[in-house]
C-alpha cells in the first residue's frame, strides 16, 4: 500500500472509489507553499507559491491501483512529497501535469468545488477554488498553520 495525495477531482470519494475501488481514506492533508492551477482542457495541477497551501485527501492505495491513476492522470508526472496530517508529516505520492496554466471557468472551478466539498474540505478552501483567491480572513487570523511536529520530542 502506498499514501496518494488527492488534489482534483478525485477529491470525491466517489470518483476515487470508482478508479480505486480498494483504496482507503487516511484523512485530510495539506501542502504547504503550493496553489492550484487549471490547465488548458480543465485538468488539475499545482505550482510553488510560498504563501499558499494545498488541501486534498490523503489515501492509502493498494500498489495495484496505483497504475490506475496513472492512467487516469495520463502523462502527469508522479512525485513523493511530504504531506501534513494531523498526525505529522507524512510522504505521499501525487501527479503533478506539465503545461500552460489558463484562467479556469466558473464551470471548471464549480466541479472542482463540488468535488472539494464531498471530500469534506473546509469551505474557506473550497471559496478560494471558486474564487482563485484566499477566503478573506479576519483580522489578527495567521496565514498559516503551523507545521506539526511528527514523531516524539
Amino acid at each position: 500500500m502506498a499514501l496518494y495525495f488527492a488534489f482534483g477531482l478525485t477529491l470525491d470519494p466517489a470518483r476515487m472509489s470508482a478508479v480505486c475501488p480498494k483504496a482507503r481514506r487516511i484523512d485530510i492533508g495539506r501542502l504547504p507553499r503550493h496553489r492550484l492551477v487549471v490547465l488548458q482542457g480543465g485538468q488539475v495541477s499545482l505550482v510553488r507559491d510560498p504563501r499558499r497551501e494545498v488541501l486534498g485527501l490523503v489515501y492509502d492505495v493498494p500498489f495495484g491501483e496505483l497504475k490506475l491513476l496513472d492512467r487516469l492522470e495520463g502523462r502527469a508526472q508522479k512525485l513523493n512529497q511530504p504531506i501534513i496530517l494531523p498526525d505529522g508529516a507524512k510522504r505521499a505520492l501525487l501527479h503533478i501535469a506539465q503545461g500552460v496554466g489558463t484562467a479556469p471557468s466558473p464551470s471548471d472551478r464549480q466541479i472542482l468545488a463540488k468535488a472539494a466539498r464531498s471530500g469534506g474540505l473546509s469551505e474557506n478552501y473550497i471559496y478560494e477554488i471558486e474564487h482563485g483567491e484566499p477566503a478573506p480572513r479576519k483580522p489578527g487570523m495567521p496565514l498559516f498553520k503551523a507545521p506539526v511536529p511528527s514523531g516524539p520530542r
